[in-house]
């Protein structure tokens, strides 16, 4: 059951997301907001981090498009507080992220740059089984921006877990290939 505190936060949260929403660029990979069944919210970025190097061959290096997937959080979280089991929890948001992920594939096809964007690449706290939907788990090279994607998960970790989490699990790049998406999540965009 959710303490009131965790409501209140929650509620300032889903007012306040509407403005970042604006602010960051994001899109909805599932088309518009209402109705939309994707977990994930998207942008095209410029990589710019340390050249990574993709289990199926791929080399993403600096100033690759990529496309950013976000988690939609406060709606993660509003979902997540149904469970009381970090195992339900977890298999929870495995489901959404594989259900989501075709929609994100679908987008990336449609998208009019879909010719010079490598791949997809999220930052999360996160990680553990992401391999099995078909993501390269990388670790963040940059001390200040592995700790300051660190201290910005750390709230959302909190308010998931109904209790302060420490610091100790690090932030990591998950990344999957254009090809690899299409092949694993968007094979009914090649008909």
């Amino acid at each position: 059951m959710r303490s009131k505190a965790t409501q209140w936060l929650l509620s300032v949260w889903g007012l306040m997301d509407p403005l970042y929403y604006a602010c960051s660029r994001l899109e909805y990979a599932g088309g518009k907001e209402n109705g939309c069944r994707s977990i994930f919210r998207v942008r095209l970025l410029r990589y710019k981090g340390e050249t990574i190097h993709l289990s199926d061959g791929t080399t993403i290096a600096a100033n690759d498009w990529l496309l950013k997937i976000h988690l939609h959080n406060v709606r993660l979280l509003r979902e997540l507080m149904q469970y009381r089991s970090d195992i339900q929890k977890g298999r929870y948001i495995f489901e959404q992220v594989k259900a989501s992920l075709p929609y994100v594939a679908h987008y990336l096809y449609h998208h009019e740059q879909s010719a010079s964007i490598k791949g997809i690449i999220g930052v999360t706290m996160l990680n553990k089984g992401c391999e099995r939907l078909g993501f390269d788990v990388i670790n963040i090279g940059n001390s200040f921006y592995r700790w300051f994607k660190m201290a910005s998960h750390w709230p959302m970790m909190t308010v998931a877990q109904h209790r302060l989490m420490p610091l100790v699990r690090p932030p990591k790049y998950l990344v999957m290939s254009k090809g690899k998406l299409f092949s694993l999540y968007g094979c009914h965009l090649i008909h």
